[in-house]
């Protein structure tokens, strides 16, 4: 049965109705209250929590922050906005609220050392999940989830909300599924913002309401430092993936997506600290990756200095080659231009604006990113309506998956100084023992990395 065909099937069965962002809960049993936790209080938590609540009766249980003033200041936010009004019960350990038993769903919108831990207890727990990109910092957690997900039979939905981006979608169905691009041969995928901590501020001591010993978790022990935390610590390896973790993630997973693609053959990279040196920032302000996919490459750019080449083009987006024509799509709109104006051409632009209506707390909800909040509502609908159909969400845990491991491969890559051969049936790098043993990293104690368990 084609994917496509089950979810119609499962859509069908559940009482469900389709639109152009998602699925819709339409029956009285797919939209009965759903209890809530958050472990991750911080920036996104409280942007996916809030479209959480936008768009069905939830009622937020409990909030998880190491951060004392952060997850007071969540659950105050969260005591205006959901229906009940009632103030979620606070925790300082993720693994202290998921014992009270009293959820249904969990979101884990912590940094990225932190999302397989909570991720494979929510399983166990009999809980289903929404986990931000990317879903691990090594191959061997991600796996681990992934495991974890389908021994439980959980739904996850992964936080890589362009596939529920409505203009995303459009340029998918209008202008790559009708074949007005005709043989795509090549994606570049960039990044040119100036994200890069460039600061040196000295180490201290962490402030009295955080507890820096349970924040840096499994993760390599380091000095506090105020990049870090709060938001800031995309800057540091020990944390994450850098910049190919945070922003390459999303538009590698855009392309699969949008094309229907599967694993790349062989990821390679180059980059490095070429510019921005002499920081506290330890990732790498330039790099290029190459994820190759048979008769199509994929090409990741970022550079953390000077301007985007292409002023006309946002600069985070994708831009795909055809012999017919090309299309550059972004978080902000899409532009389709056909090849030699032999054609007509498309754009459209992204219409959060026009949602105020609906959704006024938007207009004025602090760090929240306009633009996005429609993506992220259709993001929840999708996963509520998997949720009801006992289906798999349009970012299904493999899928994040794929495009995490992809990701991380390529910082493998550029450490390495080689291409990397990947082999999805043995989860392993193909004729490379000394990449294969960078799939998983030490864990600090006590900690035990999820892989390393029986």
């Amino acid at each position: 049965m084609k994917r496509r065909d089950f979810l119609h099937a499962g859509a069908a069965t559940a009482g469900l109705t389709l639109s152009a962002s998602g699925y819709h809960i339409a029956s009285a049993a797919a939209a009965e209250t759903k209890r809530v936790g958050l472990i991750g209080t911080g920036w996104y938590g409280k942007c996916d929590l809030l479209r959480l609540i936008q768009v069905a009766p939830v009622e937020v249980v409990s909030l998880c922050d190491v951060d004392k003033k952060m997850l007071a200041e969540a659950a105050e936010i969260v005591s205006h906005r959901q229906r009940s009004k009632k103030t979620p019960r606070t925790f300082t350990d993720y693994r202290k609220m998921l014992e009270q038993k009293d959820l249904d769903l969990v979101l884990i919108d912590t940094p990225d050392h932190w999302h397989a831990l909570p991720m494979i207890a929510a399983c166990e727990a009999g809980l289903d999940i929404y986990v931000q990109k990317p879903i691990s910092v090594d191959v061997a957690e991600g796996r681990a989830m992934l495991d974890a997900a389908r021994k439980h039979e959980r739904v996850v939905q992964v936080g890589t909300q362009r596939r529920s981006t409505p203009h995303l979608i459009e340029a998918r169905d209008r202008v790559i599924r009708e074949g007005l691009l005709g043989k795509i041969g090549m994606v570049e995928i960039y990044c040119y913002y100036h994200m890069r901590n460039n600061s040196n501020p000295p180490d201290q001591a962490p402030p009295d309401y955080l507890d820096w010993g349970m924040w840096t978790g499994p993760a390599p022990m380091r000095p506090y430092n105020p990049i870090a935390h709060p938001r800031g610590w995309r800057a540091f390896r020990e944390y994450g993936n850098g910049i190919v973790g945070d922003m390459c993630i999303h538009m590698l997973d855009t392309v699969r997506w949008m094309l229907g693609l599967g694993w790349p053959k062989s990821v390679g990279s180059t980059g490095g600290i070429y510019v921005q040196r002499g920081v506290k920032a330890n990732i790498s302000d330039t790099q290029t990756a190459t994820f190759d996919f048979g008769d199509l490459d994929v090409v990741w750019q970022h550079r953390t200095w000077g301007d985007a080449p292409n002023p006309k083009v946002h600069p985070w987006g994708a831009t795909f080659y055809g012999d017919k024509g090309t299309l550059h799509a972004s978080v902000w709109g899409y532009d389709f231009t056909p090849t030699g104006g032999r054609g007509k051409p498309m754009s459209a632009e992204v219409q959060y604006k026009n949602e105020y209506a609906q959704y006024p707390e938007d207009e004025h909800e602090k760090d929240l990113e306009r633009h996005v909040a429609p993506a992220i509502r259709g993001h929840m609908r999708d996963w509520l309506s998997a949720i009801a159909s006992r289906g798999r969400p349009v970012a299904d845990i493999e899928e994040g998956y794929i495009s995490t491991t992809s990701c991380i491969l390529a910082n493998m890559s550029m450490d390495l100084g080689r291409s990397l051969t990947w082999n999805p049936k043995e989860h392993r790098i193909v004729g490379d023992d000394e990449a294969n043993k960078r799939l998983a990293r030490s864990y600090r104690s006590p900690w035990v990395h999820p892989g390393q368990k029986a």
